[in-house]
């Protein structure tokens, strides 16, 4: 039986995956085309198809996580829009780079070791992050939700007009958005990817804004790269969109799980679990371009297991973490009966 132009079996593969990814996007404000593309490229379908296929989906999950960012007041649109002028000209930048290379012969080499790096120091970095996190929290003092990294803090420091009042009061320099905006472009470019996984760590310990707000922030960023990517993709026909549906219909539902768990879920507890799944991701890469070097397929398979069992794993967590946070609250209860009651 044929549904949505797929088998049962890759539609029940694609909603599952899209909810595993919805949840945390949602969650994190990234996780959306760092792992559909390299999913779709090992499923055999051709390199522009996946990238387009993702952009479309990176959109679509963007759209619903942003609108209930929204709804708690986490996203700094007017942040977000300063970074997409960078954004912009950072894709055209990654996307002329990946040309010069391709012309070299060396693109495929060049971009597959950028992926396995960048997700690992990323990985690296998040881990480290809640590792210090969980330590400081061991501490007698006690730890602000709003706080932000120290790098960040000393990167605010330095007043180099022009300067911006962001929505939380605090003031960043125009070079500093810029900066930022223009190098997740390149990576959005040179990697074809939404580059949520560079653009949400950049926006909270570069510009240093609070971890729920960049979260926010980072997926109206996404939703801007995502309808420039669908829509570049989508004029040139290679969008799949029985893909693109299948995915968007399991993650509507993870998406808002995952920001709705934001309020619930202390992202020290669930930091470390995302590093390590980064970690997963980029050895997965590294499995699927040792596949393609050697003509090994056995390593597809073991690069596929990677990325599907680190989602799952990581959903899992964020899921058990919310519950358990539910079941923790207070439970109302009605006063007891005054004597003038009884």
């Amino acid at each position: 039986m044929v549904l949505l132009g797929l088998s049962l079996e890759l539609v029940f593969l694609f909603v599952s995956f899209g909810f595993m990814v919805g949840v945390f996007f949602g969650f994190f404000g990234m996780g959306g085309s760092f792992l559909v593309t390299p999913a779709l490229l090992i499923l055999g379908y051709p390199a522009p198809v996946a990238i387009g296929s993702s952009m479309a989906f990176v959109f679509g999950t963007a759209v619903i996580a942003t609108l209930k960012h929204h709804d708690v007041g986490e996203v700094d649109y007017k942040l977000g829009a300063l970074m997409f002028v960078g954004i912009a000209l950072g894709i055209e930048a990654g996307s002329m780079l990946v040309f010069f290379l391709e012309a070299l012969g060396h693109a495929e080499v060049v971009v597959g070791a950028v992926y396995v790096l960048l997700l690992a120091g990323i990985g690296l970095l998040f881990t480290r992050s809640a590792i210090k996190q969980g330590s400081d929290d061991d501490g007698d003092e006690p730890v602000d939700d709003d706080d932000i990294p120290e790098i960040a803090k000393r990167i605010k420091s330095y007043n180099i007009p022009p300067m911006v009042t962001l929505t939380d009061g605090s003031k960043a320099s125009l070079w500093t958005i810029s900066g930022v905006g223009g190098g997740v472009g390149v990576v959005s470019g040179f990697l074809g990817v939404g580059g949520g996984f560079i653009r949400m760590p950049a926006i909270y310990y570069v510009i240093g804004i609070p971890l729920a707000a960049a979260v926010g922030t980072s997926l109206f960023g996404a939703l801007m790269s995502g309808a420039v990517g669908a829509f570049t993709y989508g004029l040139s026909g290679v969008i799949d969109f029985g893909v693109v549906t299948a995915l968007l219909i399991g993650s509507a539902l993870g998406a808002r799980i995952g920001s709705a768990s934001t309020a619930y879920v202390d992202e020290s507890d669930v930091t470390i679990y995302f590093g390590i799944m980064l970690l997963l991701a980029s050895l997965a890469v590294a499995f699927g371009e040792l596949a393609n070097w050697l003509e090994m397929p056995i390593f597809d398979t073991v690069s596929f297991v990677l990325l599907i069992g680190s989602s799952v794993f990581v959903t899992a967590v964020i899921l058990y973490y919310g519950i358990e946070a539910v079941r923790e609250q207070p439970r109302t209860t009605n006063p007891a009966p005054t004597g003038s009651e009884r």
